[in-house]
């Protein structure tokens, strides 16, 4: 039964796939006379890095608020061993496991990790992030030696990410996680917000903290293993932190961050995809670099001369320049008033 459900699901992705979306990007090709939109292969490069440019800014602007948005790039470069675990396996015992399973299994693991670590061994949450991160990073480039050098090419575009490499496959899973991520956090999104803003009161009131802060780990989990292949190892935490901090500079409440900073991930992912194309330079590279080209432009211009002497003339303004981020009420994420 849950077999042919899944065939079933996977028929109705590919007719939405190639005669919805396919049809209507080549229509788009026509009309615009940019004929790479016709092409399937970057069709599915576009609805990864779209995709991708949702689900990470959504887990991310909870990650950044809580200070702890290095365990994106800690449990990136633990995901590399995972992907040097699975190649490790299928060149030395002919298995045919999938990288990517081996990557979410090692991510899970370690974010767990990091949790006891934080609430356990009386270690700094910074300190515990850099020995998990760079342990996971030592232990993938060991297995690649290992094997001497023999999984080296296979692990390249985990490492660096390519749009070539984006199967239909691949862009099911991130249109998947995209539902399953959103889903999850629209029901859990108040517990979420109180945990991270104040675990203290929520602890008060009997929330389950500890049950919501590992959710939210195994959540970034998920987007960063899903996120690899488009975005590569290096760069995939740039997903969950940068269009967050762009947000933060103009967003008046949590939920007007959350979309704004979706907004701009989805600007720097599709300028990333295009530049990638036309300039032949890595997908990752490009999408990151954009994402801080708008990072840069909105801190420019809240910083110039005039827009800072009208927030001066006002006096709510200023007023506002004085709170820190307890503006934000646990039961919305709206300023109060």
């Amino acid at each position: 039964m849950l077999g042919w459900l899944l065939g079933e699901l996977a028929g109705l992705f590919e007719w939405f796939l190639e005669d919805v979306y396919g049809a209507a990007m080549g229509l788009l090709a026509e009309v615009l006379g940019v004929p790479m939109l016709g092409y399937p292969y970057m069709q599915r490069a576009y609805l990864a890095a779209v995709c991708v440019a949702v689900i990470g800014p959504l887990v991310g602007t909870f990650l950044v608020h809580r200070e702890i948005s290095m365990i994106s790039d800690t449990l990136a470069h633990t995901a590399f061993a995972g992907v040097a675990v699975g190649l490790f396996l299928n060149a030395t015992f002919e298995l045919s496991l999938s990288p990517l399973l081996t990557a979410f299994i090692v991510a899970v693991v370690t974010a767990l990790l990091v949790e006891l670590l934080v609430e356990h061994a009386g270690a700094y949450t910074d300190t515990s992030l850099a020995i998990v991160l760079t342990g996971g990073f030592a232990v993938g480039s060991i297995l690649i030696t290992a094997t001497d050098g023999g999984i080296a090419v296979g692990i390249d575009a985990y490492l660096f990410g390519s749009l070539a490499t984006v199967s239909k496959g691949d862009v099911g899973r991130l249109v998947f996680m995209c539902v399953f991520v959103g889903g999850l956090v629209t029901l859990a999104y108040r517990p979420l917000l109180y945990v991270t803003f104040d675990a203290t009161a929520a602890r008060a009131v009997r929330l389950g903290v500890r049950r919501y802060k590992r959710l939210m780990v195994v959540l970034t989990a998920l987007v960063v293993v899903s996120a690899m292949q488009i975005m590569g190892v290096i760069l995939v935490a740039a997903m969950l932190v940068v269009p967050v901090a762009t947000a933060a500079l103009v967003a008046r409440s949590f939920k007007h961050s959350i979309l704004l900073a979706i907004l701009a991930a989805e600007f720097a992912a599709i300028a990333g995809v295009t530049l990638s194309y036309v300039y032949g330079i890595a997908a990752g590279g490009s999408i990151v670099v954009a994402a801080i080209a708008v990072y840069t432009v909105v801190l420019i211009v809240r910083k110039l001369p005039a827009d800072a002497s009208l927030r001066a003339l006002n006096p709510s303004n200023r007023r506002q320049a004085g709170r820190s981020r307890d503006v934000l009420e646990a039961d919305g994420g709206d300023e109060q008033q």
